[in-house]
């Protein structure tokens, strides 16, 4: 099992709108696994680099 840790953040309303919307329409997904896979894509995409782990973790996250 993958320790996770708590994460407390301020969204501008916007962007959580989005999100709320987004879960709505996609009942698979929830809050948590939109947020873990945003921020690992993210993190993949530029600031982890080549962190082949990150990439693994989202696509689980995505299969899930």
């Amino acid at each position: 099992m993958t320790p996770t840790i708590s994460l407390l953040a301020e969204l501008p309303e916007t962007l959580h709108c989005a999100l709320a919307q987004y879960i709505e329409s996609h009942p698979e997904w929830d809050q948590d696994r939109a947020i873990a896979v945003a921020v690992s894509l993210f993190l993949s995409q530029g600031g982890a680099g080549e962190d082949v782990s990150l990439v693994s973790n989202r696509e689980t996250c995505l299969m899930a």
